[in-house]
């Protein structure tokens, strides 16, 4: 018998995306369902054989393979939040502090990050000054910024939008820009620095300008309100956690308590999204060769953009096109265990960037290995090493065998490598990292707000407000908020 209740009635939704997105998406619906008392009926589908999309872990036993992300930042609370909420905490690590710090390829040698120094900023002097990263003028240039006044526009400092290659070049110098920003920013963002955009990406950086005039000047303010992160080095990996058993755990948790409660389709690859006459949605799949169709009081698409763009042009081509925009770069990381006896370099640093300048063939190398424990022998060292991007696409170019030579070349010129690897995995992420930039916020605004004249339709993921795993967390929890307030006022308004 039908509840006659509509408050009371079974929802149904549909969650497009089994990434760490669409996964965290339909957890939180669940858990909202049960908050409301409002019963549902949760559907995820995923195109591949498995969830987690570019998440993934492979156990060989000696060896622990993270396959995309390998960790995640601590400092935004959705990844930690959630992590509590799975009853995962316990199985979280840190960094080994042993090895602290990152490498910057300068003129053919491995130089550290000099101490203190976060992406941009510098808060302490005395390692600027004898870094051998930039030359005399160039450490001048950037000592400079500490008496360079604020930006001002028309439209006001807070409005404005600016790359990442402007503004450094504009508080530090071209200098800081070419020999340390950019290879640091790259390994986060795949960007090219001169259409990234600051305020979609780094905006804290801006503010530390509005705030204080100086980001100098502000590094040392926050340094002295924080003096326990006052040593993190280049990149802060010290604010970064894991998964003892990998990054993986987290996906297949996940996917687990979603299953226990919601139903996961892998193969399943939705082609279209369309309104339905009678209210709600009719998602079409295909799996295995053969189409169908379902309806859905809602969907919470949680695919890339420009899967999003194509399931949706034929009810909204303003919506569609907008998602189209977003562009995405691709990136191949190859992954060797070596005997650290086979590696003259003592490799003590998390990795190695390398900046464009240097007209090198690989963008970064992480030393997994050295960042966290578990990852390979004590005897061994497990590198990944990052190729193409935003600023190498033609690198992907390459057959896989044509990749792996490549990159034996550059790491034994770098690190005086020799001999064979006891592993080795090539793994291709294609249009895997979504460009943030100029304008960017802008034009998500814009998708915002044309995704909100459909009523039940959400849309979340990584290419919109952060493209790390918190950010994605966030991004599928607000969702899934919204998408529930849409069902329950929905419900009271039918309600007699």
């Amino acid at each position: 018998m039908t509840d006659s209740n509509p408050s009371t009635a079974v929802k149904r939704i549909a969650v497009i995306g089994g990434g760490v997105t669409g996964l965290s998406a339909a957890h939180h619906i669940l858990e909202l369902s049960d908050e409301q008392q409002q019963p549902v009926e949760v559907t995820l589908y995923e195109s591949q054989p498995e969830s987690g999309g570019w998440i993934g872990t492979i156990d060989q036993g000696d060896y622990l393979i993270d396959t995309g992300a390998d960790m995640f930042i601590t400092n935004k609370p959705a990844g930690i939040n959630l992590c509590k909420r799975l009853g995962l905490v316990d199985q979280l690590i840190s960094t080994d502090t042993r090895y602290r710090g990152a490498l910057v390829l300068s003129r053919g040698l491995t130089v550290p990050v000099p101490l203190g120094f976060e992406l941009m900023t510098p808060s302490r002097m005395l390692p600027m000054l004898r870094t051998p990263l930039l030359s005399f003028w160039g450490k001048i240039r950037m000592g400079l910024e500490y008496f360079l006044p604020r930006r001002h526009s028309s439209s006001g400092l807070d409005q404005d939008d600016e790359s990442l290659a402007h503004f450094v070049t504009r508080r530090f110098g071209g200098e800081a820009l070419t020999r340390l920003v950019q290879p640091l920013v790259a390994g986060i963002y795949t960007s090219d620095p001169e259409k990234l955009s600051l305020r979609a990406t780094l905006p804290r950086f801006l503010d530390m300008e509005r705030d204080h005039r100086s980001l100098i000047k502000a590094a040392r303010h926050q340094k002295k309100a924080a003096r326990s992160q006052s040593d993190a080095t280049g990149a802060r990996y010290g604010l970064f956690a894991a998964f003892k058993g990998g990054m993986q755990t987290l996906t297949r948790t996940l996917a687990e308590r979603v299953s226990e409660r919601g139903t996961i389709l892998y193969e399943h690859c939705v082609t279209h999204v369309v309104p339905s006459a009678g209210g709600g949605y009719e998602v079409t799949m295909a799996s295995k060769g053969a189409a169908q169709t379902q309806h859905f009081d809602a969907v919470l698409i949680a695919a890339p953009t420009h899967q999003a763009a194509s399931m949706t042009t034929g009810f909204a081509p303003e919506l569609s096109s907008l998602l189209a925009q977003i562009e995405y770069a691709s990136t191949a990381i190859l992954v060797n265990i070596y005997k650290l006896s086979d590696i003259k370099h003592p490799l003590r640093a998390f990795g190695l960037v390398i900046p464009a300048a240097e007209k090198r063939k690989i963008f970064a190398v992480a030393f997994a290995s050295r960042k966290f424990p578990g990852r390979a022998p004590e005897d061994c060292i497990q590198l990944r090493t990052f190729i193409g991007g935003a600023m190498q696409s033609e690198m992907l170019e390459h057959t896989d065998e044509e990749l792996q030579e490549i990159v034996r070349s550059e790491l034994d010129d770098i690190l005086g490598l020799h001999g064979k690897p006891l592993f080795s995995k090539l793994l291709r992420h294609n249009q895997s990292m979504p460009q943030y930039h100029l304008g960017h916020l802008e034009l998500v605004e814009q998708i915002e707000q044309q995704a909100s004249r459909y009523p039940g339709l959400e849309l979340a993921g990584n290419a919109y407000r952060g493209v790390g795993i918190p950010d994605s967390i966030q991004s599928a929890e607000d969702a899934a908020d919204r998408l529930m307030l849409t069902l329950t006022a929905d419900a009271s308004a039918q309600s007699p």
